[in-house]
């Protein structure tokens, strides 16, 4: 038998008493598509609203097989043991229909961060486009800040246009990178390199002291060619090893002053109104989107218009034109 629908009032109650079970089911009311869903959502987030933005948002991206999993699961141990602080791990993961290659989709991969009460692990939407899921990871982000979670890592984990998302979410922005791997350089985009807050050489252990040292030589110089940040942070690069420890106190206390020095300068409250209003635009464009494809006009037109363009018999243009004027 499925549980009793909540009120707006009853999911706000369960949220901020840190309910992860009413944390759990108002997340799922997030990342449903049903109209009645989403508006009973849209009042939970707005009863909650009050309550959120005291945590530190942090995203984590790297390529595959930088060992994000581990080192995720040694960061949050650091911060619920150690710290003693409350944690939530969400994902933005669009690549896949199964949740395949998400970290999170199999909590196995993290074992003792998963058991720890204080931490709260739940993967992305298990299909949908980037847009979709990355909706639904912000207001499950909100979600988590009103239930109480002082810290929250968003991992990407589709490669590609997600980390420009997930930089769209978060505070800090922490790029993995593996040494030894050949050119350190080498396909890494600069793109993603500019956007990252620090740069950390996972996998610095075992032998492979030496090149790690030597990619964070390469690395540093490469981020000397960038234009100076408008936070006037200079983005290190660290060295980590999730297997003996090293380097994840160090990482934690970087975060910390990077959240000193653009407080104290005032572009950590700037970047958060900045990212605010691109959602602003973002929930526009996609609302435009929807209520356009939803006409029953542009629905007889289109398989028509879609015909003539892809035979040549119309611009994408001029089809596009026609459809917006009905």
């Amino acid at each position: 038998m499925p549980p009793k629908r909540l009120s707006s009032s009853e999911y706000a109650a369960g949220l901020l008493s840190g309910n992860r079970v009413q944390l759990s089911r108002a997340i799922t009311l997030v990342e449903s598509t049903l109209a009645s869903d989403q508006a009973l959502a849209q009042e939970v987030l707005a009863a909650v609203l009050p309550h959120t933005g005291q945590a530190l948002r942090i995203g984590i991206t790297g390529v595959p097989g930088v060992g994000k999993s581990t080192f995720i699961e040694a960061l949050g141990l650091y911060v619920v043991q150690t710290l003693g602080k409350k944690l939530a791990v969400l994902a933005v993961d669009p690549s896949s229909p199964r949740g395949g290659g998400s970290i999170l989709g199999d909590k196995t991969r993290m074992p003792q961060l998963a058991a720890h009460a204080n931490a709260f692990i739940r993967p992305s939407p298990s299909s949908g486009s980037l847009g979709g899921v990355a909706r639904a990871t912000r207001e499950a982000l909100l979600l988590c800040e009103a239930a109480g979670h002082e810290v929250i890592f968003v991992e990407t984990v589709g490669v590609g246009q997600s980390e420009t998302t997930v930089h769209g979410l978060v505070d800090f922005f922490l790029l993995l990178m593996l040494a030894g791997a050949g050119d350190e350089l080498q396909g890494l985009k600069r793109g993603i390199m500019e956007m990252a807050d620090a740069l950390l050489i996972t996998k610095a252990d075992q032998g492979n002291e030496a090149a790690a040292r030597r990619a964070r030589g390469e690395y540093q110089n490469a981020l000397n060619l960038f234009p100076h940040a408008p936070s006037g942070w200079y983005p290190p690069v660290l060295l980590t090893s999730a297997v003996t420890g090293a380097g994840v106190p160090e990482t934690w206390e970087m975060l910390q002053k990077y959240v000193a020095q653009t407080q104290a300068n005032g572009f950590f409250q700037r970047r958060r109104q900045q990212q605010q209003l691109q959602w602003l635009h973002h929930t526009i464009a996609q609302e435009l989107e929807a209520r356009f494809y939803a006409k029953e006009a542009v629905r007889a037109e289109l398989p028509m218009l879609q015909q003539a363009v892809a035979e040549g018999r119309q611009t994408p243009f001029a089809a596009a034109q026609q459809l917006l004027n009905l």
